[in-house]
């Protein structure tokens, strides 16, 4: 299971999930550029610049350890960014499963609105003010990581695409006040396969470094327990 962190987010997001995980999964969290040991690499300048270099970074990775079978996750910012990577992968090399958490679809996608927020928001919102606590310069790292991913989320644009063939699993936190629940069903467009969605106890951001995050669903997801949604909101085959 490929992971995605959210913005201003590190792999060490993912280290609680790949524990709980490992029974099932084992999980690759991706660390994208200007943060921890990546803190003098530059980030793309924009979004599509972003997709290119991870989809180039992950591909010689996507064989599975379970006859080459492996699934992507991303919350927030990183939900877009899973998706996107997905769809720039051929198709045989694609996910079987994608899902993706506190995120609107792409065609609904707007940046968030996060943007304006003041830096303990930010902070708050994206699960470090516990990290960085009371260390000034931890929080102007910190800070600097979120903007920078924020600044590169403004320039995504939505194109019509035809939808990916990859399960796709749309997740909320029951308490993200940054998205409402029903938005979720907006991903059904966006693939032909199959669709499902749902709220699980949390806020915006599920897996953290102190959350372990949906582990109960994930593994119901990877093991083909969970069942899925019969009814779609657009055509299967309808370009999104």
């Amino acid at each position: 299971m490929f992971c995605f962190p959210h913005a201003g987010g590190d792999a060490t997001a993912y280290t609680r999930l790949a524990r709980a995980l490992a029974p099932v999964a084992e999980v690759w969290a991706l660390r994208p550029p200007a943060r921890g040991g990546r803190s003098r690499h530059p980030m793309p300048p924009d979004f599509e610049a972003l997709v290119a270099a991870v989809t180039e970074a992950i591909t010689p990775h996507l064989t599975g350890g379970d006859g080459g079978r492996f699934g992507f996750y991303g919350q927030s910012l990183g939900a877009l960014l899973a998706y996107e990577v997905a769809r720039a992968l051929p198709a045989e090399r694609r996910p079987e499963l994608v899902v993706v958490a506190g995120a609107p679809s792409p065609a609904e996608w707007t940046g968030r609105g996060t943007r304006d927020l003041d830096a303990p928001e930010l902070l708050r919102l994206t699960g470090l003010d516990e990290l960085v606590g009371a260390d000034p310069d931890l929080a102007e790292l910190a800070l600097g990581a979120i903007r920078t991913d924020l600044a590169v989320s403004a320039t995504y644009r939505h194109r019509a695409h035809a939808p990916i063939g990859s399960a796709l699993y749309a997740l909320a936190g029951a308490d993200d006040p940054t998205l409402a629940t029903t938005a979720l069903t907006g991903w059904a467009a966006h693939t032909s396969g199959a669709f499902g969605h749902g709220v699980v106890p949390g806020g915006h951001l599920l897996a953290t470094v102190d959350r372990t995050g949906p582990v109960g669903l994930l593994v119901s997801l990877l093991t083909g327990r969970r069942p899925w949604a019969p009814s779609r909101t657009a055509p299967r085959e309808q370009p999104c």
